[in-house]
C-alpha cells in the first residue's frame, strides 16, 4: 500500500466512525432529537456500527485502523514501522472531518442549545458528544480502564489474524465491530471508552472552535487520559500478542 492509499483510506474510515459515532451521541443527547434519552445501548452499537462502516469502507486502501492503538500494536508485532506516521496523521485528519460532519448533520439542534422560553431546562453541555467525560473524575483509575479497555480491543485484533477464514471470508471487521459494542456495554461505563486516542483528541479539538451556543468547557485537563492511556494500551496488546503467541 502506498503512503497517499494510506492517508486517504485512514481520513475516509475514520471520518466514517467518527461521524457515526458523534452523531449516535448527539442524537441520544440534544433536544429535539427523535431519539434523545434511548440510552447507553443505542451509543455502543452505533459506535459499532461506526467501526463496521468505517473499516469496511478503508479496508481495501489502508487496511482500515482507524485507530493509533490498533496500528501500534500491529507495528510492534510486525516490527514495521516505516507507514505508522502516515497511519496517524490520516486518523487524526479524519476524526477531525468526522466530528464537523457530526455537527452539520445536527446543526439545527445544536443551535437550539439555549434555554427555551418558560423552560427551567438547562442547555446541554455538548462535549460528551465528541469526546470522552469520567463519571468518577480520577486520572489513576481512569487511566487504568482506558489501559484494560483498549488491550481488550488490540489483543483480539491481533489474534483475529491467526483465523485465516476470517480475513479470506471479510468476516474480520463484522467481528471487531461486535467486539467495540461488547467493549462499551462492558467496560465503558467508568470513563465512556475512548480506546483510542484520535476518536477522542481529533473531535475534542473540532470542538473546542466550533460554534456551539452553551456548550461548556472542552475539559483539556482530563485531554491526557484518553490519549495516553489507549497509546499503553496498545503497546501492551503488541507486547504480550508477541510473548504468548
Amino acid at each position: 500500500m502506498s503512503n497517499g492509499d494510506i492517508f486517504v483510506g485512514e481520513v475516509i474510515g475514520t471520518a466514517i466512525l467518527i461521524m457515526f459515532g458523534a452523531g449516535v451521541c448527539a442524537a441520544v443527547t440534544l433536544r429535539h432529537s427523535k431519539a434523545r434519552a434511548s440510552g447507553w445501548v443505542v451509543i455502543a452499537f452505533g459506535w459499532g456500527m461506526g467501526v463496521l462502516a468505517g473499516a469496511y469502507t478503508a479496508a481495501p486502501l489502508s487496511g482500515g485502523h482507524l485507530n493509533p492503538a490498533v496500528t501500534l500494536g500491529i507495528a510492534i508485532d510486525t516490527g514495521k514501522w516505516d507507514k505508522v506516521w502516515v497511519y496517524l496523521l490520516g486518523q487524526m485528519v479524519g476524526a477531525m472531518i468526522g466530528a464537523v460532519l457530526a455537527y452539520l448533520v445536527y446543526l439545527a439542534q445544536f443551535q437550539a442549545n439555549v434555554r427555551e422560553k418558560g423552560s427551567s431546562e438547562e442547555p446541554t453541555a455538548t462535549l460528551g458528544i465528541f469526546s470522552t467525560i469520567p463519571e468518577i473524575r480520577n486520572p489513576v483509575a481512569n487511566l487504568i480502564t482506558e489501559i484494560i479497555a483498549t488491550i481488550a480491543l488490540v489483543l483480539p485484533i491481533l489474534a483475529f489474524g491467526l483465523t485465516k477464514g476470517l480475513g479470506e471470508s471479510g468476516t474480520t471487521v463484522l467481528i471487531v465491530s461486535l467486539l467495540v459494542v461488547g467493549i462499551g456495554l462492558s467496560l465503558g461505563g467508568p470513563t465512556g471508552y475512548a480506546i483510542n486516542p484520535a476518536r477522542d483528541l481529533g473531535p475534542r479539538i473540532v470542538h473546542t472552535f466550533l460554534p456551539i451556543p452553551n456548550k461548556g468547557t472542552s475539559d483539556w485537563g482530563y485531554a491526557w487520559v484518553p490519549v495516553a492511556g489507549p497509546l499503553i494500551g496498545g503497546t501492551l496488546a503488541g507486547l504480550i500478542y508477541n510473548a504468548a503467541f
